[in-house]
């Protein structure tokens, strides 16, 4: 039987770090916390569940979740964030896991709660995310803001599917997300300046546009009432000012 590392990456999360914790105990054989000095009562709630914790600068989100991976005891991982949840259908699939390996990582559906409700459609679920896995087979990658797990060596990689759902805590106002979308389009933009990506008119144009429409329409957005309007328009509006931003910093070079 192997055993599993939770490993969580945190700062501030006081709401709903002990819904994390509580879905972990009894799934994994130990809890690492990386913590970017939390000036909440994060980590006196870590404290409560023996997780071990790790105060580290933060380093960006690719790098502090692969500094995460290095601080576990165990090859085989479960990664969540601060105000993620193992579904108890979930917590089940895991534990049976731990006797049954087969693949290199597992993907997982997230099911996500924005102002109180769960949003079944646009892009929002299921949205599968490789969160258990093999740390000797993947690592954390992509850019600032869209980290994701990847393969070491994608072709001759393979992977399976768990029963259940991580649950996870988006914005609680609409106040929350409107702040959040400056924060993350500002790092896109960022990443895609750095990687020589560029923006047009066109792009401020179409893309946005046919986010939304993908979102609200191909996805079902509107089945979700109002909040599902808002989150298919703030994807939308997300585009807008990235590209619009990245806009701006390719034309500061002329």
């Amino acid at each position: 039987m192997i055993k599993l590392s939770g490993v969580i990456i945190t700062y501030n999360e006081e709401r709903y770090i002990e819904s994390c914790l509580q879905s972990l105990v009894d799934v994994v054989d130990e809890i690492i916390v990386v913590d970017s000095k939390s000036t909440d009562n994060t980590k006196h709630i870590c404290e409560k569940y023996d997780a071990i914790i790790i105060e580290q600068e933060f380093l960006g989100y690719v790098k502090q979740k692969n500094f995460a991976l290095e601080q576990a005891s165990f090859d085989h991982i479960v990664s969540l964030d601060g105000d993620e949840s193992l579904s108890s259908e979930l917590q089940k699939s895991i534990i049976e896991l731990k006797s049954n390996w087969k693949y290199d990582g597992y993907y997982c559906n997230r099911f996500n709660n924005f102002c109180g409700q769960w949003i079944k459609y646009s892009d929002w679920y299921p949205t599968p995310k490789l969160r258990v896995f093999d740390r000797r087979k993947a690592f954390w990658d992509g850019l600032i803001v869209h980290e994701s797990v990847s393969f070491y060596d994608v072709e001759q990689s393979e992977t399976g599917r768990l029963k259940g759902d991580i649950l996870h805590h988006t914005y609680q106002s609409y106040s929350e997300m409107n702040l959040k979308m400056e924060q993350f389009s500002t790092l896109s933009a960022e990443a895609y300046y750095k990687q020589g990506k560029k923006s047009s008119i066109w792009k401020i144009l179409w893309n946005p546009s046919w986010a939304f429409f993908k979102a609200y329409f191909f996805r079902l957005g509107f089945l979700d009432g109002l909040n599902g309007f808002i989150i298919c328009y703030q994807t939308g509006h997300r585009n807008f000012l990235k590209y619009t931003k990245l806009y701006e910093l390719q034309n500061k070079d002329k």
